[in-house]
């Protein structure tokens, strides 16, 4: 592997064959592949996120974190930064799958981009991969907050848009405030009717309901 790929994941390889395999797909004749890599990559990608936004968002409920963590862990978000560090012309593919398009590259760069963060994981520890993922990332932690203030709207959306709930809106009720003028603590309880309710708390009724918002859809999508 090229000396710039190196140098663009910003670690020298002491183990090359690492970043060679996270970079071979299971069509490469007679080699074996980088599927065992982006299992454990996608393990460390996810450690290594949630624990960043824990300490960038301290009042953040588990539902909003979660609906964050999603955002940036997806197969289209990896497959974005791959695209971005040049893994593309490094994947070692059959030849018909380097023609693929649309989602099935997806697939392939999202693949790769967690197989390399296993290698670097597995050849310079988790520091290696912290610095990779925290970097490259550095951009998609940021536009993360937009989803956050989304996820109010959101909601309204999907229960706007099943008909079997009768298109219900969300109802948000205040069910408690507490402590101090300075430091004020909220807890927002949102129901749709027909669908169930969830609570979340803040520092403001916004928030909230915000993180009332991000637990029912949390609930809503995972079936909980």
């Amino acid at each position: 592997m090229s000396a710039d790929l190196n140098a663009r994941l910003g670690h020298d390889f002491k183990d090359r064959t690492l970043l060679k395999l996270a970079l071979t797909h299971a069509s490469a004749a007679g080699a074996r592949s980088n599927e065992r890599l982006e299992f454990l990559g996608d393990r460390v990608l996810g450690l290594v996120v949630a624990n960043e936004l824990i300490a960038r968002f301290p009042n953040a409920a588990e539902g909003e974190l979660a609906i964050r963590l999603n955002a940036l862990v997806r197969k289209e978000t990896c497959a974005k930064i791959g695209e971005a560090v040049g893994l593309g012309p490094h994947l070692l593919l059959a030849p018909g799958e380097r023609m693929r398009t649309g989602q099935a590259r997806i697939s392939l760069l999202g693949n790769a981009c967690e197989a390399v963060i296993a290698a670097l994981y597995l050849d310079g520890g988790m520091d290696a991969a912290s610095r990779f993922i925290l970097k490259e990332w550095a951009a998609d932690f940021d536009a993360s907050v937009t989803v956050a203030t989304d996820l109010k709207s959101e909601l309204q959306q999907w229960a706007q848009a099943r008909e079997d709930l009768g298109r219900a809106l969300p109802v948000y009720r205040t069910i408690d405030s507490s402590g101090p003028a300075h430091s004020p603590r909220f807890v927002v309880e949102v129901a749709v009717e027909g669908a169930g309710l969830a609570r979340g708390e803040g520092a403001s009724k916004r928030e909230a309901e915000r993180n009332a918002a991000a637990a029912l859809l949390t609930k809503l999508k995972t079936g909980q």
